[in-house]
């Protein structure tokens, strides 16, 4: 059930003053299905999005026995009082986003083709959303998923990529959790970048504990969004339902440290099926943190990327953030054509040697390789002294 568990804050209890002619009838269904269904429940939320919210619930009240998935959630209508929840949220900061709202990221849409993972799936029938950073500005976010485990490394980089998509105004989004969800909010607001937490139980707590005085902050100036309803309570699987919709949310996820096991592979099978890019960073090659980012890149699930620019240049349109391809700096050498490199091939360390035993070394005929000797001393790789031609130290290193 994904409705207000037991422990949670009474306000959501609390007597309402609005009354359902004041409230837009879509709404009201929406919500109702949505304290009655578990996020991600791909029978219910298909037939929403197919029938509409309103025809879905008239169904499940007059003929809760059309179909066995269904009579969970019909048998906890009776339960559920969906004003007073929606007058207690709007109290709390507490905003509920529904398809058709100014605010709704259409992006979310797309999950209506992408079938059913893990018993996942669909589109929400809406989302709880704390915080003033508005869904509608999240069409250019990137997703920074990984381990809970994390290691100071997968932090640092984590927290880099964030820093960098954040100073290109990017939105960042991450799940809230330990690691590298920390790492990535922590991240953007050190680059003043706009960062939104999507949570596997209600906005209106704080899971993990400890990162409350975090997800205050986002709630305050970004935000935490949920499709489950306040109160409700960090189930297993809603964490499944979360991260369809962290996918989803967003223009392309990078995955930053993951163990074979871990449920930032869930996320970037979701990025997958969405034909967003999806992006892993590689750590060392005897890190069990790391395997599963490494699986993803060797089966070419994933394109590896090493910072901030390689991720802006995958997730912008063609020709923009550009990077170029990384090269050592040049040097003299680099400039010599080939016959000049086999004359300062055969040039000496130590003892010169005169121009005829560096031409036959280097087989090429005694004048060409005078005239290539004077332009090797041009550039500092060549010396003459009265013994004959021998190497600059210059040209050792």
């Amino acid at each position: 059930m994904s409705g207000p568990d037991p422990s949670a804050a009474p306000s959501i209890a609390a007597p309402s003053t609005a009354d359902s002619a004041t409230v837009d009838p879509e709404r009201l269904a929406r919500a109702t299905l949505s304290l009655v269904a578990e996020p991600g429940d791909a029978r219910i939320l298909g037939l929403t999005r197919r029938l509409g919210a309103q025809e879905f619930l008239d169904l499940l009240v007059h003929h809760p026995d059309l179909r066995p998935e269904l009579g969970a959630a019909a048998g906890r209508l009776a339960q559920v009082e969906p004003l007073p929840v929606l007058e207690a949220a709007r109290r709390r900061g507490i905003r509920f986003v529904i398809p058709g709202d100014a605010e709704w990221p259409t992006r979310l849409d797309d999950l209506a083709d992408t079938g059913v993972l893990q018993d996942r799936g669909e589109v929400p029938v809406g989302l709880w959303v704390r915080g003033p950073l508005r869904l509608d500005r999240l069409a250019e976010a990137v997703a920074i998923v990984g381990s809970r485990s994390a290691t100071t490394y997968g932090e640092h980089v984590a927290a880099g990529i964030a820093a960098d998509l954040a100073r290109a105004g990017r939105p960042v989004v991450s799940g809230g959790a330990f690691g590298i969800d920390h790492a990535a909010h922590r991240g953007a607001l050190s680059a003043d970048g706009p960062t939104l937490a999507v949570l596997a139980c209600g906005v209106d707590r704080a899971y993990p504990a400890a990162h409350r005085a975090m997800l205050e902050h986002l709630a305050e100036h970004h935000a935490l969004v949920s499709e489950a309803p306040p109160g409700a309570s960090p189930f297993r699987i809603r964490f499944l339902a979360r991260n369809r919709v962290i996918a989803a949310l967003t223009g392309g996820t990078v995955v930053v440290e993951a163990a074979l096991r871990s449920g930032a592979l869930n996320t970037a099978n979701w990025a997958e099926r969405l034909h967003r890019p999806v992006m892993g960073t590689p750590g060392a090659l005897t890190s069990a943190a790391s395997q599963g980012v490494h699986q993803l890149i060797r089966r070419g699930a994933a394109t590896l990327v090493t910072g901030g620019d390689d991720v802006l240049e995958l997730v912008s349109e063609a020709g923009h953030h550009v990077v170029a391809e990384p090269r050592a700096p040049l040097d003299a050498r680099d400039g010599l054509s080939v016959r000049a490199r086999q004359v300062l091939d055969a040039l000496p360390v130590a003892a010169p040697a005169p121009v005829e035993s560096v031409a036959r070394v280097a087989g090429l005929a005694p004048e060409e390789v005078a005239t290539l000797l004077d332009g090797l001393a041009g550039v500092d790789l060549a010396e003459r002294t009265p013994a004959g031609w021998r190497l600059r130290p210059s040209a050792l290193g």
